[in-house]
């Protein structure tokens, strides 16, 4: 297959005019294609005027004659389908492996050992999707808590009620599987050739169960509302595990449990395994109407229905911290998050037509090891103290608190309701939300939110609103492993994706679960 690069075509032009184009560039008659379409589109809106970016995909009737055509134009080049190849272990499992979460990591991992025979367990704490989602409706609507039935735990892990976001800086082969995974279990075409896939909240639900059902449809087994309590280990190695459902002998156990399962960490410590710290972020949800983001970014141009809904991506350095934007929701809204009494925890979503009139996305300052002396259990205190903060500054019942981000940079608690309406679904109260953050952290906020009106005009808007806390960016902690991916005070014990401290979203976090279940793969296979 050719790939010809960097088409720019004017945001009237069509895609077969970008295939065209590619042929023109090429040298190539129709009649030699056998097949042609679009690999990737982007927008480049650098200039004020936006324009589309193509890569175009061709694959001719003579397969053989396509390597004469790379280097035609600096554009062009031959690309190769990638194939999965994985290895053959030669010891055979007394016990199927358990994989213990069903997010994104564990879902993947879970998916490729059964597509290989070994008929994975899978735990996952909280209920199934249809479930789930009636009790993420039940605690938006009253307030009333199920710290294992929330935007945090339950089918899909915390990714299920995002955006469905599949971007990711990751260069890894496995990204194209998860991709074609998604594919095959309904999710929209267009994520295979946009810039910034996303599938949408409504949509992905859709796509976790149909994946899951595949896993059981190979021999695996899904047992919801069952949670990891502790580990059994004989002659240094993981001999079993505890759960909320009885004991279980277990010699391969997949540790998939997501940043929130503040639990199962404090567990593992006192099941001897060191967790070590790792960088995570806190801060606040900004809301702005989506129409003055993509005025800002796209210009005269803003509205042109060839555009995509405009999102962006911020940061700035201050100091030896850094401030950024993080989960960016284009036409979302600003959710409940929190799975512990007394807390208040945010998040952003939306669905796939990402319609609304909000934009959100998680504004945040980077803290690290360093903060906390590099003590793990006084990293996740730091978290609750926010989140139990946030809750008593709302006023109770999960209400949040909030301000104009104009207050925010003067330190005046102030929140002026106008063409921004605040989305969050337990309703917020004014607050002064730099006094709930340490002063240092506070003051950098402010330092980056003002760098950013610099890079995105009206950022700063009178209207625009801040919603708090967010604290659930990623894990704060990291359990070791070495190169089998085994951890390294336990063999047996596979830590894997966000919640171990390897990954962080949706396709690095199915990406580690696929590295893992390769690693388990080459050591296992499947018995009769």
């Amino acid at each position: 297959m050719l790939l010809v690069r960097n088409i720019r075509l004017p945001l009237s032009c069509t895609e077969r005019q970008a295939v065209q184009e590619a042929l023109r560039i090429l040298h190539l008659p129709a009649a030699a294609v056998r097949e042609s379409g679009i690999a990737k589109i982007s927008v480049d809106a650098r200039h004020r005027k936006p324009v589309l970016v193509y890569t175009v995909a061709i694959t001719l009737n003579d397969e053989g004659a396509e390597p004469a055509y790379a280097g035609a134009a600096p554009c062009v080049a031959v690309s190769k389908p990638v194939r999965l190849i994985l290895p053959k272990g030669e010891k055979t499992l007394k016990t199927r492996p358990v994989v213990c979460g069903l997010g994104p990591a564990g879902l993947f991992c879970a998916l490729l050992l059964a597509r290989q025979g070994l008929r994975p367990l899978v735990l996952e704490r909280g209920p199934a999707l249809e479930e789930r989602v009636k009790a993420v409706k039940h605690f938006s609507a009253t307030g009333e808590l199920n710290p294992n039935a929330n935007i945090q735990f339950g089918e899909g892990g915390a990714g299920t009620f995002s955006d469905g976001k599949l971007t990711t800086r990751i260069g890894d082969e496995l990204c194209g599987f998860v991709t074609e995974t998604f594919l095959q279990h309904g999710a929209p075409a267009e994520i295979a050739i946009r810039q910034k896939p996303h599938v949408g909240t409504d949509l992905l639900r859709q796509v976790i169960a149909s994946i899951r059902r595949e896993i059981e449809q190979l021999g695996g087994e899904v047992r919801f509302d069952t949670a990891l309590t502790g580990l059994t280990v004989k002659n240094g190695r993981l001999a079993g595990i505890e759960t909320t459902e009885g004991t279980l002998p277990c010699e391969v156990l997949v540790l998939a449990v997501g940043h929130s399962a503040r639990d199962t960490f404090a567990m593992l410590q006192k099941s001897g395994l060191n967790l070590t710290c790792k960088p995570f972020s806190v801060g606040f949800r900004a809301e702005h109407l989506q129409t003055a983001i993509e005025e800002s970014l796209y210009h005269e141009a803003a509205g042109h229905p060839a555009l995509p809904h405009g999102e962006y991506q911020l940061s700035q350095q201050v100091g030896g911290r850094c401030v950024y934007t993080f989960c960016m929701c284009p036409g979302g809204q600003v959710v409940a998050s929190a799975n512990e009494e007394g807390g208040v925890v945010t998040n952003g979503m939306s669905y796939h037509a990402r319609d609304g009139k909000n934009a959100n996305a998680a504004v945040v300052v980077s803290v690290d090891g360093r903060d906390f002396d590099q003590d793990p259990a006084r990293a996740i205190a730091f978290q609750r103290r926010l989140e139990q903060a946030a809750y008593r500054a709302g006023g109770g019942g999960y209400a949040a608190p909030a301000e104009n981000v104009p207050s925010f940079l003067a330190g005046q608690g102030r929140l002026t309701i106008g063409r921004v309406q605040p989305t969050y679904d337990r309703g917020v109260t004014p607050y002064d939300l730099g006094s709930l953050l340490p002063e240092e952290l506070a003051a950098t906020m402010r330092t980056g939110l003002s760098a950013f009106e610099r890079k995105i005009a009206g950022y700063t808007a009178p209207d625009a609103i801040l919603t708090g806390l967010e604290t659930r960016t990623s894990s704060p902690v990291r359990l070791p492993r070495g190169e089998d991916f085994q951890a390294l005070d336990l063999p047996g014990l596979y830590p894997c994706g966000e919640g171990a401290g390897y990954a962080g979203g949706i396709m690095s976090a199915a990406v580690d679960g696929l590295r893992v279940a390769r690693a388990i793969l080459g050591r296992y296979k499947a018995g009769d």
